[in-house]
């Protein structure tokens, strides 16, 4: 019986549209057609773990013997965003998606958040990250007011300079703001994106980002995971996603980089449970910014990675490599995530080479086969895999 699994997502590392995917607005979408295409690309550790011979996948040529299981997975979930495809993985399915606000917040809100904060605020707008701080960031040093922006994921954005507003007290307003934040108006998360620099030229984020998500509804894999006395550690921003709920032990990371150096030294250290590791570059540096380049170098760095990983792995663990949604770098109708499979790679001493479990319809099929590969009782959303990829 496995006593650890090492779950990594890819955040956003789809791989190709989903039948329902132009009603999201991204029929025609890849992320790994457009990433694999580019002379930076490198995959052939993830082709040995059966990358290209998913379902659907044809920008490469198929492993003709692959060394892990592999399926495609569908979401069942209403939404595309980080916080839901999450969720789903960890065995809970949303039927609605979070609220978005593509036309900004509504008055009442913002005056509530005034209210409650003693801030006015800049923008309330969707924005790009990068080019709302060229915009807003002089006037926010001039009136000290916050800038706060949407996106079309469903988050709530207040950006702030760290000389005028500490990074704790913005931590403590965008507290304040997801107590807000509920019901018709309970956005996936709110973030904490303070920065610095001195004018529209130069004003830069820091890696003092933070996020305050929703609090999951329902029990997950997590909480199922700690019931049975194991250990459920998450490393990057994972904690955020599920509001510290189920999460045993957290470790913060700031990029791909530092998240798989944390996750080698994990495969060094005595524990039983769950290493849920979330790999946030792909997404936030080069999906959203449409950075192609940028992606598959991200994604030469993580196949680099894997043999490293893999030859410390124990004869009990179990590596699995999935994601959360897409967000093809090379699509430019919009910069949102787009609505993709994902992959669902599975390696270990313990896992069937080259069983190919075809197209699998929810991502909670990944928290009942953590749960049954751990042998902890949890009813997921999803059908497992387990007991067909078992050697």
């Amino acid at each position: 019986m496995p006593k650890r699994v090492f779950l990594i997502v890819l955040d956003s590392f789809g791989v190709g549209a989903e039948p329902d995917a132009a009603a999201f607005g991204d029929a025609g979408t890849n992320t790994l057609a457009a990433v694999a295409a580019h002379p930076d690309f490198k995959g052939d550790n993830l082709a040995k773990l059966g990358l290209f011979n998913l379902d659907g996948v044809t920008c490469a040529a198929p492993c003709a013997a692959p060394i892990g299981s592999y399926a495609r997975l569908r979401e069942a979930s209403a939404g595309k965003d980080t916080t839901i495809g999450h969720w789903e993985i960890a065995g809970l399915l949303s039927a609605q998606p979070l609220p978005t606000f593509p036309q900004g917040f509504p008055k009442e809100l913002l005056d509530a958040f005034t209210a409650k904060t003693g801030y006015e605020v800049l923008c309330n707008r969707p924005y790009s990250g990068t080019q709302v701080l060229r915009d807003y960031g002089e006037e926010h040093l001039k009136t000290g007011k916050l800038i706060v922006y949407t996106s079309a994921d469903s988050v709530f954005q207040i950006a702030a300079h760290e000389d005028l507003v500490p990074v704790e007290k913005l931590y403590r307003i965008c507290e304040q703001a997801r107590e807000l934040l509920t019901g018709p108006w309970g956005v996936g998360r709110v973030i904490a994106r303070p920065f610095v620099g001195t004018c529209a030229a130069d004003f830069t984020r820091t890696p003092r980002r933070h996020d305050y998500s929703l609090v999951p509804p329902a029990p997950t894999m997590l909480d199922a995971i700690q019931a049975a006395g194991k250990a459920t550690i998450g490393v990057g921003k994972i904690y955020d996603i599920f509001a510290g709920r189920g999460i045993g032990e957290t470790i913060r990371t700031s990029g791909n980089t530092e998240g798989l150096q944390v996750t080698l030294e994990l495969a060094d250290r005595d524990f039983e449970g769950l290493a849920f590791v979330n790999l946030v570059d792909f997404d936030m540096l080069y999906g959203h910014r449409r950075d192609v380049a940028g992606y598959a170098a991200a994604l030469a760095e993580f196949n680099d990675w894997l043999p490293s990983f893999m030859e410390k792995m124990r004869p009990d663990d179990i590596l699995m490599v999935t994601a959360d949604h897409g967000c093809d770098p090379a699509y430019h109708k919009t910069t949102d995530h787009t609505r993709e499979y994902v992959p669902y790679l599975v390696y270990g001493a313990g896992v069937k080479p080259g069983v190919n479990l075809h197209t699998r319809y929810s991502f909670a099929t990944i928290a009942d086969t953590v749960c049954k590969a751990l042998d902890v009782p949890f009813d997921a959303a999803g059908c497992g895999v387990y007991h067909e990829i078992r050697a």
